[in-house]
């Protein structure tokens, strides 16, 4: 080679090195407090992909190679940091087949096995190029999720952050230009070597090879990382000691995991859930307050921490198993939680300003909302349930005007007559393909049922002609609904209807109970005794759990001891006092149990006047001693 042709390609190689070092200069030296990194990345791509296209104008040779493969390298970095993996897939494909082209073999494949590569390459300084590649193949492969990929090359991985260390350094003592990285290999190794670790172990958590997930997670978290990934690998122990039956473990390495990043929330909804397994209601609610607080916290402090590095540990960490242990409700749904639990488990104060402050934030923030929807109740419902939790704060008046709001919304959407079918998966209304159909059921129900909390308001301000009346609305909405069973006709629901497979018509039996009930009590306020018989033994019937005792198979609800109690009320007051100490026998002799999946508003036990249960025995002690 002429001395001429050397000169010129020197000045070509230096002209290069010195753009590839400017432009690696200007990430290091940019504003990191700036919010729009990845138009920063989006540009300098540009850049890095002007300056290959020139060194990839000239064929491959080893003169320029070392070069071109840390553009290489910077440009893929680049790639991936925008999430754009096929891209720096393909590139690093293509690179490949340069090398080779280089070395004078022949690539068999679409892809160059990496040990064929790695093998045929002699000249030393490309040769440590290469290896930074490596890395570049080890992170595609990681956010690709593709594990058995890089199992296959876990001798190459363990050594290479000290292969290219010193190759690094031995490069450097020979000759201070050499094109500078976007990040140093060694150190792009550590954090694939942690987020490998994580990834391994969340995806033996999900086969159930918990000893296998803990030995991953224990070798990842010995190893320098950032505090949120090491807070991960206490997470995820946590993850597996809660799998195998150690619950106490498990809320300790969560405990740590929130101690090494405040802002691991996924640790606090971990053991909220071990809290909930556990039938511990107050930490629950505890925990749930902890966790919206946290939710509702600012995160520019996040932001700006993890735009100090170019390839984010988010990018690399795409299993959906991980994901799946990472994932968190959104903050609203924390708070629909915590008020619900609040009202369910006599915390009803504090359930009132929980749901008035979901209901507050819903029509505040109608965009953050609509993302969260899918996981929230139906706005109807949600009023349901906030207007339940302000009549058991005693506040009848405020519940009456939410409901108001339900019933406005459903008027033009109720329909003349339905007919609820049953398929082989449980109960589906009828002609569901059909565009607004599924709304009108819902809408049935919940005006429904806003009647009935209408009339419990009445009833709590003694208002009994008013009561009756929306007691009626109730009703007359519900015997609107007929129930087919498979290959059946069209019929009136009945207690016995109900099972597990037909949460519909639980909702409307419960419904139908209720209303007669609370319409059965007002008649028997206001002395209308025959009619109150009438509701309240119809209400019996009603009842599903009321069947169930019948047969012996279930324990009742509150409300349907509290319908059989005033039944019996009635009776005496009929003077019919024999029957009356029978049902009251009956029904204060029973254990009282929650009725599971109602919702909140369907539980609202204080319809009417309670009767004392310790007067009634007192009342049958005295029939029988006469």
């Amino acid at each position: 080679m002429s001395i001429k042709r050397q000169q010129t390609q020197s000045k070509l190689s230096d002209r290069w090195i010195q753009e590839n070092n400017e432009f690696v200069s200007k990430w290091k030296n940019r504003d990191v407090s700036s919010r729009d990194q990845n138009h920063t990345i989006s540009l300098l791509s540009s850049d890095f992909h002007k300056l290959l296209r020139k060194i990839q104008g000239l064929p491959p040779l080893d003169d320029y190679a070392q070069l071109e493969l840390c553009v290489v390298y910077n440009l893929c970095l680049l790639s991936i940091a925008l999430s754009k993996i096929t891209e720096a897939d393909i590139l690093l494909t293509q690179t490949m087949d340069r090398v080779l082209q280089m070395t004078g073999v022949e690539s068999l494949a679409p892809s160059p096995p990496w040990h064929t590569v790695l093998t045929s390459v002699e000249n030393r300084e490309v040769s440590s190029s290469l290896w930074k590649l490596l890395c570049v193949q080890w992170a595609i492969w990681l956010a690709n999720n593709t594990l058995e990929a890089i199992e296959g090359l876990q001798g190459e991985f363990s050594s290479l952050s000290t292969r290219v260390q010193d190759m690094t350094s031995e490069a450097r003592q020979i000759s201070s230009n050499i094109p500078l990285l976007l990040i140093e290999p060694r150190n792009l190794a550590e954090l694939l070597q942690m987020c490998t670790l994580i990834t391994q172990g969340a995806e033996r958590i999900h086969e159930g090879r918990s000893s296998e997930a803990l030995t991953c997670l224990q070798a990842a978290s010995s190893l320098l990382a950032p505090r949120t990934l090491v807070a991960y690998t206490h997470l995820l122990s946590g993850s597996c000691l809660a799998q195998t039956g150690r619950p106490q473990m498990a809320l300790q390495c969560f405990r740590k995991a929130v101690e090494i990043d405040f802002l691991c929330v996924c640790a606090l909804y971990q053991s909220l859930l071990i809290f909930r397994r556990q039938g511990n209601t107050q930490a629950e609610i505890r925990m749930l307050r902890l966790l919206h607080s946290t939710l509702m916290l600012p995160s520019t402090t996040e932001a700006v921490k993890t735009s100090e590095q170019l390839v984010s540990p988010s990018v690399l960490l795409r299993s959906q198993t991980l994901h799946n242990l990472l994932s968190v409700p959104p903050a609203l749904c924390v708070l629909h939680s915590l008020a619900q639990k609040c009202v369910l488990h006599s915390r009803v104060s504090e359930g009132v300003e929980h749901y008035l402050d979901l209901l507050a934030t819903i029509h505040s923030e109608e965009d953050r909302v609509c993302s969260e929807e899918s996981h929230l109740p139906r706005l109807p419902e949600l009023y349901l349930e906030a207007g339940t939790s302000l009549l058991m704060a005693k506040r009848p008046a405020d519940c009456m005007t939410l409901c108001d709001e339900v019933i406005t919304t459903a008027a033009e959407l109720l329909p003349e007559r339905l007919v609820i079918e049953e398929s082989e998966e449980g109960v589906k209304s009828p002609a569901m393909s059909a565009e607004g159909e599924q709304d009108r059921v819902a809408m049935l129900f919940w005006t429904g049922a806003a009647y009935l909390l209408q009339g419990h308001c009445y009833c709590h301000m003694q208002d009994w002609k008013q009561a009756v009346t929306h007691y009626t609305r109730c009703i007359n909405l519900l015997v609107k609904v007929r129930f087919k069973e498979k290959g059946g006709q069209p019929q009136v629901p009945t207690a016995d209807m109900v099972n597990e497979k037909r949460p519909d018509l639980q909702i409307l039996q419960r419904m139908k109970a209720l209303s007669l009930a609370g319409r059965g009590i007002c008649f028997a306020q206001t002395d209308q005794l025959q009619y109150a018989l009438r509701d309240l033994q119809l209400s019996l019937q009603a009842f599903a759990e009321f069947s169930a005792v019948e047969s012996s198979k279930l324990s009742p609800g509150l409300e349907c001891v509290g319908a059989g109690l005033w039944c019996g009320e009635v009776l005496w007051r009929l003077n019919r006092r024999r029957e009356a100490a029978a049902i009251w026998e009956k029904m204060l002799n029973i254990s009282i149990q929650s009725v599971e999946n109602i919702p909140l508003y369907l539980q609202e036990s204080q319809s009417g006047p309670m009767l004392d249960s310790e007067e009634l025995r007192l009342r049958m002690r005295e029939l029988d001693s006469t």
